[in-house]
């Protein structure tokens, strides 16, 4: 475990050591901010606190997209980098199974989109706090907390699928163009039986509030299982594909 750690720690230092890495959670608070101000500008009353404003700002139909393209940009390169640069073969070479290495990235890419999220939870309540003030509303942390778990879930999925493009393309460029066109379209709602099974209509959690659903026959306990069995997809495609590859 000790020396897990030491790899997941490493791979974390690989990120933080870019000039560009806090980019990103910049990017989050001037955008909190913005959003904010245009929407007291246009409509003050449409939020009557900074939890209210908090709660509705971070679901997936809120920044969770923003997030989601922030997440994709910051981790897309953390395996095709390796082949691009040519350092594979020296992480591979070391005393470490290829499974524990490439697990180590796959837990940084994680603890990077927990880190931009509560970035975005912190700064989005102090936008609101700005503009809304802090009392009154009726969201409460329960509320908020239940925002940031609906997006954390949207935001991990697109992290794992740009995880998996990155081992099978080893492009970067590649990875993040094509996870990027996803969230465009993942919007989308074709009105056939078999779309119920696709991914894109799962995602979006916060659609089952007060009795909704983003399909007709569609259940949370039906797209929370989907969705587990696409992350263990596209984890196992990755991993699979990562330790038979021939980097000679």
């Amino acid at each position: 475990m000790r020396n897990f750690n030491r790899l997941v720690l490493n791979e974390w230092l690989k990120i933080t050591k870019k000039r560009s890495y806090i980019v990103p959670y910049l990017m989050v608070l001037v955008f909190a901010l913005a959003v904010g101000y245009i929407t007291h500008t246009f409509t003050t009353d449409m939020f009557a606190s900074a939890a209210d404003f908090t709660a509705e700002m971070l679901l997936p139909t809120g920044v969770g997209q923003i997030m989601a393209i922030l997440v994709i940009t910051g981790t897309a390169g953390i395996v095709s980098r390796e082949y691009s640069q040519g350092t594979i073969k020296f992480l591979l070479i070391r005393a470490r199974s290829r499974t524990a290495i490439l697990a180590s990235k796959y837990v940084t890419v994680l603890l990077y989109t927990l880190s931009l999220l509560l970035a975005a939870g912190a700064a989005v309540f102090i936008s609101g706090g700005i503009f809304f003030g802090l009392s009154g509303g009726k969201a409460g942390i329960a509320g908020i907390l239940t925002s940031l778990l609906y997006c954390t879930i949207y935001c991990t999925v697109y992290a794992t699928i740009g995880f998996m493009l990155g081992i099978l393309t080893k492009s970067t460029g590649i990875t993040i163009g094509a996870t990027i066109f996803a969230t465009t379209i993942d919007k989308m709602i074709i009105s056939r039986e078999f779309y119920k099974y696709v991914l894109f209509p799962n995602l979006n959690l916060a659609a089952y509030r007060d009795g909704g659903a983003p399909m007709q026959g569609m259940t949370l306990s039906f797209s929370v299982t989907l969705l587990c069995v696409y992350m263990a997809v596209f984890l196992f495609a990755g991993f699979a594909v990562f330790r038979r590859r021939d980097v000679a």
